[in-house]
């Protein structure tokens, strides 16, 4: 064969990634991490990266990323799983996938322990859940995420003064909501 003809057998370059794969690949792992923590489940968790991206996929106008790709990730991943356990404590019924499997296995806590762990982490993602969308942000971004005041000011293109503000409020709502689980099994620990 000539060595021309070879030169016409080289797999053409690949092409650039799309914008929207490019936006997956770096927040991919940011999305599913906040999901799975929200919603305890990784199959749910899975599930809110999918819908994120389909819904990108699926929008025709230009999507406002500020004031930043990571900041709209975040509440998106927010938002996504809250709406997920909201859906959920609509329907009444609970995934046995939700249910973390190292709390089902640990040799060292006793069944009492695991179910009052996995009771008291079910009541605060359904009370997290009734929060308001910024209250829930917050919090999530806060105590899930383990953000402090700046940061999540910065992420959330507000104010730290607003970000204390809206945390306190959602920790008092929260500790009404469940504190007669918490005075009665646990310590208040947010």
């Amino acid at each position: 064969m000539p060595a021309t003809a070879v030169k016409h057998l080289r797999p053409a370059p690949a092409a650039p990634p799309s914008e929207l794969e490019q936006l997956f690949r770096e927040h991919h792992e940011q999305i599913f991490r906040t999901a799975h923590h929200i919603t305890g489940s990784q199959s749910d968790a899975e599930d809110v990266l999918q819908t994120i991206f389909l819904r990108l996929a699926r929008n025709d106008e230009a999507v406002d990323f500020s004031p930043s790709p990571a900041s709209y990730f975040y509440r998106a991943a927010i938002n996504a799983s809250l709406d997920l356990l909201r859906s959920r404590s609509r329907a009444r019924s609970i995934a046995l996938e939700d249910v973390d499997a190292a709390l089902l296995t640990s040799p060292l806590l006793s069944p009492e322990t695991q179910y009052a762990d996995q009771e008291l982490r079910l009541l605060v993602r359904q009370a997290v859940a009734r929060l308001g969308t910024r209250a829930a942000e917050v919090f999530v971004l806060r105590y899930f995420e383990g953000y402090d005041n700046r940061e999540i000011a910065g992420v959330l293109n507000t104010s730290q003064m607003v970000v204390a503000v809206t945390l306190h409020r959602a920790r008092l709502r929260l500790r009404k909501e469940i504190g007669q689980y918490l005075e009665k099994h646990h310590e208040t620990s947010f």
